[in-house]
């Protein structure tokens, strides 16, 4: 495969120039999405809710619950749900917290470690993209990416103060693995990295899975088209992704569950079934007579074989997505509302004016990286890239998910393109057409650029000036205007203060009611809890009188109640004559006890007392 290999001494020597522009352009980035969030921002929690149950676990875990106990007692049916999460997120932002608590209070000591934690996570991820640049091409190149990703961190969710949840650490880990396998010197420290961080995101999350398939794929080919100029590479990536597996696995998973298949968290079958492929292609690199490039590629043959079959032999229910398997009412009336977990046809149908922003940057990069490979410019980088990218876009098809490290990755090769433009335009200035084309590349490689362009196009001006508006001002701008919501402080603060019990409540509330409360909820939005969010739905369905059949058995105590929430809404409108129709009519059934709140709340609280 073509290719422009640097020399090792240059790489070397480029090192030091682009840790220095990383942290340059990492302190401004820093400092305006501080500049940008912190005076408008009312709590110092995300306002994604597995950011609020993040903190949620992190608690329970400076509380002295054990490393491998990731249950949530207070979630779901009697005995508590069995979370997926990884120890792995907890751990940092548990340190930090008890840090800062030595010089802070822990309220306080919690706010600061939840600001810093997700905004220092963008410094290694500007890091990777900026040696992924560079190896696709050269300083410019580097500048661009690094001023893309800048805007990339600003305008996205995951690396605003309070974002804890597991996201951003995927994405750092995501670009880490495309700068290793982009290392045109075939550097075994770079593959190396790239073994670790796949081994860790795996750990952390299954849902780079599909990812990480795709990098084993691409390394095990590398060698096959290379060989011995690769091999070296291919075994520091495959010996330390096995090794780094094997170590996160006995660390993060108990002793007791050794022998369980799961499907959504590091188990016995991902283990199992990584763990052949990397040993495999390990001793495949190491087997004598492998100069043939046909005896190469039958061993890669093998090992795809040996993979295959150890998926269908271990973990056979693991080949398809985990979420099927949730119950139809679950799937209508929640999977459905869940925005990431949305197919580009949903998503299409539902937010077109979003479209765009997920999809159309990364379909661009596959086209440019195609027609680089196809016209022999950089073959082997931009086939790499464009393999990552497409995996991605391929997921993002199927959930929303995906569009989020397609667009991350797309940002070496359009940097590149960029340049090159850039150069052009300078070179030739009385041409107007380069500079347009400049100026329209530039602008087709910003999700963000796409996102306004999509509400302008669906629904003209007035609504990119109401986004601006809630942009300038939050939801507290309109409060006088729309009532006080359901988030309001006063409500939660208002059940915080009655005896311990079990609450009903929409599966969105479940986790603020455990941030704020020391009760339990039925409801939490997350698949592991299928029984506390159906008998959740079962109540608000049931007729008044048929529902306290269902809140004797699960013993609910109270009944937190948002009559504007669109859950709510459309649960009311599947039943007429259901309790949670009936409390939006205001029809409250006798053994619902209202109980006031004291302060602004839409939230409404009832006291169950059955006969």
């Amino acid at each position: 495969m073509a290719d422009i290999t640097l020399p090792g001494a240059s790489e070397t020597s480029r090192a030091r120039p682009l840790l220095l522009w990383v942290l340059v352009y990492g302190l401004v980035t820093m400092a305006v999405l501080l500049l940008l969030n912190l005076p408008s921002m009312n709590d110092y929690v995300g306002a994604d809710n597995d950011d609020v149950m993040r903190l949620v676990q992190v608690r329970d875990l400076l509380a002295g619950q054990s490393w491998f106990d990731l249950t949530q007692y207070r979630l779901g049916l009697d005995g508590g749900t069995l979370m997926h999460w990884s120890r792995l997120i907890d751990l940092p932002i548990a340190l930090l917290i008890r840090f800062f608590s030595h010089m802070l209070p822990m309220a306080q000591a919690e706010a600061l470690a939840l600001l810093v934690w997700p905004i220092l996570l963008s410094l290694p991820l500007l890091a990777a993209i900026a040696t992924a640049a560079r190896r696709m091409g050269d300083d410019v190149t580097m500048h661009v990416a690094l001023l893309l990703t800048s805007v990339f961190v600003v305008t996205s969710n995951r690396f605003l103060p309070g974002a804890i949840d597991h996201h951003n650490v995927q994405l750092v880990l995501v670009a880490t693995i495309a700068a290793g396998l982009l290392d045109p010197a075939r550097g075994a420290v770079g593959h190396a990295l790239a073994g670790l961080a796949a081994a860790l995101a795996i750990a952390i999350g299954a849902e780079t899975t599909p990812f990480i398939a795709m990098t084993c794929a691409t390394v095990g080919i590398l060698w096959a088209l290379e060989g011995a100029v690769y091999a070296r590479a291919a075994r520091a990536f495959s010996l330390t992704l096995l090794i780094s597996l094997s170590a996160l696995f006995f660390a993060t998973v108990p002793p007791a569950q050794y022998d369980v298949v799961t499907c959504d968290s590091l188990s016995l079958g991902f283990y199992a079934v990584v763990g052949i492929g990397a040993a495999s292609l390990f001793v495949a690199t190491q087997l004598p007579g492998m100069q043939d490039v046909r005896l190469r590629a039958a061993a890669i043959g093998i090992t795809g074989l040996l993979v295959g079959a150890g998926a269908v032999t271990i973990a056979p229910q693991c080949l398809q997505n985990p979420l099927n398997e949730l119950d139809p009412l679950l799937q209508s009336l929640w999977l459905s509302g869940v925005v990431e977990a949305q197919s580009v046809l949903d998503q299409l149908d539902k937010e077109p004016s979003a479209f765009g922003a997920f999809y159309a940057v990364g379909f661009f990069a596959i086209c440019i990286c195609l027609f680089r490979v196809v016209n022999g410019d950089r073959v082997r980088a931009h086939a790499i890239i464009v393999a990552l990218i497409a995996v991605c876009f391929a997921i993002a098809l199927v959930q929303v998910r995906g569009a989020i490290f397609a667009n991350l990755l797309a940002i070496p090769p359009l940097a590149l393109l960029i340049g090159e433009l850039r150069r052009k335009a300078r070179e030739k200035p009385e041409q107007l057409g380069a500079g347009l084309v400049f100026a329209l590349a530039a602008f087709l490689s910003v999700p963000s650029a796409w996102a306004l362009f999509g509400v302008l196009a669906v629904e003209g001006t007035a609504g990119v000036t109401n986004r601006m508006k809630f942009m300038a001002g939050g939801p507290a701008a309109t409060s006088n205007e729309a009532g006080p919501t359901c988030e309001a402080p006063a409500g939660f603060a208002t059940l915080a203060a009655l005896p311990k019990g079990t609450v009903a409540a929409a599966s969105d509330f479940g986790p603020e009611i455990l941030r704020f409360t020391h009760h339990r909820t039925l409801s939490g939005p997350y698949h592991r809890n299928q029984g506390g969010m159906l008998t959740e739905l079962h109540i608000g369905l049931a007729e008044p009188d048929e529902a306290t059949a269902f809140l004797r058995g699960s013993g609910v105590d109270y009944i937190v109640f948002c009559p504007t929430f669109a859950q709510t809404r459309t649960i009311a409108a599947m039943k007429v004559d259901g309790l949670y129709a009936e409390l939006i009519a205001g029809r409250v059934p006798g053994y619902l006890r209202p109980v006031p709140i004291d302060g602004p709340s839409g939230l409404q609280i009832y006291r169950i007392q059955l006969p």
